[in-house]
C-alpha cells in the first residue's frame, strides 16, 4: 500500500532522487525526495483551495474532519504494521495512538459545529447616542490561509500528517501543507492516502492537503519561507525549532511560528507526600520516566526534594524500579546517539552522580540516574538541558529555600508537578505562582506523561518549551492558532458570512 511519492494536490508526485527509510525491523522501502520547487506548487494549490475551503460550511468541514478518521480507521492495520516496523515502537502504543488521531479529528468536528471557538460578538448600533452615533459592529475568527506543519519524530501519528497541527488548521479552515518526517515516511504516506480519499469523498479541492517527503533543510526552509503560507505547526528539537522560528519572524511578512520544542517536566516532591509515599512515587515515575522509551516532550526527567533519609529511601527505591526496566528500541539511530551524549554531558560536567549505570548501544536505550545539589543544578546550566529519553537527575536541597530558588531558576517547561499531602499546602502554596510562570500545565500527584485531549488541556509554555506562551498545540483550543479575528462594521446582512447572521 505504500506510495513512496509525495502528494501534491491530489496527485503522487515522483521526484529525481529518493531516500530509503531505516526500519527497526521489517524491510526497507524507497521514497521520493522532497525539494523546493516541490513546496511551491504545494503552496500555490493550498491557496487556490482557500478561496473556496476558507469560506465552507463548519458543517462541510466537520463531514471532511470526520471523513479524515474514517479512512484512516480502516487502513489500521497497514498503518500499525509500518508504523511498529519503521519506529520500533509496540503494536499497542500504535493502536493506542491511531485511537488519539482519530479522536482528535473527531472532536474538532465536534467543536466547529458549536461554534463557540468563533467568538462571535456584536455591539448593536446606537445611531442616537451623543456626541457621536455607534455603528453596527461585528465580530468573528476567521482563518489565516495555508498552513505549514512539520511532522514529528515521536509520535508518526499523533502530532505528524494527521495529527493535532493539521487536524486544528483544517477545522479553522486552512489548507495544510505536510512536510513529512524522515523516520516514519511509509506511516505518513499511508495517512496522506486516507486524507486524499476524503477530500474526494467529500468533493474539495484538492489543494486543501499536500505532503512532501524527505529533503534536506531547504526544504524546510522554503516551506517556512514561501510568501503563501501564512502560519507554522511546529513539533521537534530545539535547535531546529528556533532555526525555523527565527526563518518566519525574517520573512518580509513575519508569520506566526507555533514550535513545541524543548521540556525537562520538573517534579517537586514535599516533605510529607516523600515521607509517606516515597515507594509509590519512585515507581510511578520509573514508569513514566520508561515509557516509549522516555521519547516523550512531557517526560518528567528531574526530581526536586529536600534532602534527608526519606531522599535517600525515595532514590534507593527509584533506582530498584528502574533497574527492572529492560533496554528499549528508540525512534531513530540519531535519536539513540543523541540519548547516549545528553548522558555523557551529565556524566562529564563534574556536577552530578551516577547512581544506576547501564549499557546502550546501537538503538536501544537503558535508564539512567543521577543526583545531584541544588548548589550544582543552579551553577550548573548543562545539566538542566532535556536529555531525550530515560535519563532521570534528582536534585537535592538543604532546605525549602533552596527548593524555591530551583523553581525560579527554570526555564519555560510543558509542565511541572507538585507532589504533595495534606500537610504540605503551605509549601505548595508558595510554589504554585512561581510554576504556573514557568509552565502551561501544572499537575498535583501525577506524572505528565500522558496529555489528555480536551477542551481545558495546554500542552505549550515559556520559551524554550514553546515559542508561544499564549498558545496550545493539544486540545480545542490550539485551533485558535490558525484563526485571526475581523470585525465587520455596517456590513448589510445580505452579504455577512452565515455565522454571523
Amino acid at each position: 500500500m505504500i506510495n513512496g511519492n509525495h502528494l501534491i494536490a491530489g496527485q503522487w508526485v515522483a521526484g529525481e532522487a529518493t531516500f530509503e527509510n531505516q526500519p527497526a525491523h521489517g524491510p526497507a522501502h524507497q521514497f521520493a525526495v522532497g525539494n523546493p520547487a516541490l513546496v511551491d506548487a504545494a503552496a500555490q494549490a493550498a491557496e487556490e483551495a482557500f478561496w473556496s475551503f476558507g469560506y465552507s460550511s463548519r458543517e462541510d468541514r466537520a463531514a471532511f474532519l470526520n471523513a479524515i478518521a474514517d479512512e484512516i480507521d480502516a487502513r489500521g492495520d497497514a498503518i500499525t504494521e509500518i508504523g511498529t516496523q519503521e519506529t520500533g515502537l509496540p503494536e499497542a502504543r500504535l493502536i493506542g495512538e491511531r485511537g488519539r488521531t482519530i479522536g482528535q479529528l473527531r472532536l474538532f468536528a465536534s467543536h466547529i459545529l458549536a461554534g463557540d471557538y468563533l467568538d462571535r460578538r456584536h455591539d448593536t448600533a446606537l445611531p442616537d447616542r451623543t456626541p457621536l452615533p455607534r455603528p453596527d459592529i461585528r465580530l468573528m475568527q476567521r482563518p489565516v490561509g495555508p498552513v505549514a506543519v512539520f511532522g514529528a519524530s515521536n509520535f508518526p501519528l499523533a502530532f505528524s500528517t494527521a495529527g493535532g497541527d493539521t487536524a486544528s488548521a483544517l477545522a479553522a479552515g486552512c489548507p495544510v501543507v505536510v512536510k513529512g518526517h524522515s523516520a516514519h515516511p511509509g506511516t505518513s504516506d499511508i495517512v496522506a492516502q486516507a486524507i486524499d480519499a476524503a477530500i474526494k469523498t467529500c468533493g474539495l479541492h484538492p489543494g486543501v492537503f499536500s505532503q512532501i517527503q524527505g529533503g534536506n533543510r531547504a526544504v524546510g526552509q522554503a516551506l517556512v519561507q514561501h510568501p503563501l503560507i501564512k502560519a507554522v505547526g511546529f513539533t521537534g528539537s530545539l535547535g531546529g525549532g528556533r532555526a525555523l522560528y527565527d526563518l518566519c519572524a525574517s520573512r518580509p511578512e513575519p508569520i506566526p511560528f507555533f514550535g513545541e520544542l524543548g521540556s525537562v517536566n520538573p517534579m517537586f516532591l514535599l516533605p510529607n507526600a516523600l515521607a509517606g509515599r516515597h515507594a509509590d512515587i519512585a515507581a510511578g515515575w520509573a514508569a513514566s520516566l520508561t515509557m516509549g522509551a522516555g521519547q516523550f516532550c512531557t517526560n518528567p526527567g528531574i526530581a526536586v526534594l529536600t534532602d534527608g533519609d526519606d531522599a535517600t529511601r525515595f532514590i534507593a527505591a527509584t533506582k530498584e524500579a528502574l533497574a527492572a526496566s529492560a533496554p528499549q528500541t528508540m525512534l531513530t539511530d540519531g535519536i539513540a546517539a543523541a540519548y547516549r551524549a545528553g548522558r555523557d554531558r551529565i556524566r562529564e560536567s563534574g556536577a552530578a552522580q551516577e547512581v544506576l549505570s547501564t549499557t546502550c548501544d546501537a538503538r536501544t536505550a537503558a535508564p539512567y540516574l543521577f543526583t545531584t545539589s541544588a548548589k550544582e543544578f543552579l551553577a550548573n546550566e548543562s545539566i538542566s538541558e532535556e536529555v531525550f529519553g530515560p535519563l532521570g537527575i534528582v536534585v537535592l536541597a538543604r532546605d525549602f529555600d533552596e527548593v524555591i530558588a530551583v523553581a525560579k531558576s527554570l526555564q519555560g517547561q510543558l509542565t511541572c508537578t507538585l507532589h504533595l499531602d495534606d500537610r504540605d499546602a503551605d509549601q505548595g502554596r508558595a510554589l504554585l505562582p512561581i510554576l504556573e510562570r514557568k509552565a502551561g500545565r501544572v499537575l498535583a500527584n501525577g506524572f505528565p506523561t500522558g496529555v489528555e485531549v480536551s477542551d481545558a488541556m495546554v500542552h505549550g509554555g515559556p520559551f524554550p518549551a514553546s515559542t508561544n506562551f499564549g498558545a496550545t498545540s493539544v486540545g480545542t483550543m490550539a485551533i485558535r492558532r490558525f484563526l485571526r479575528p475581523v470585525s465587520y462594521q455596517n456590513i448589510p446582512e445580505a452579504i455577512l458570512p452565515s455565522d454571523l447572521i
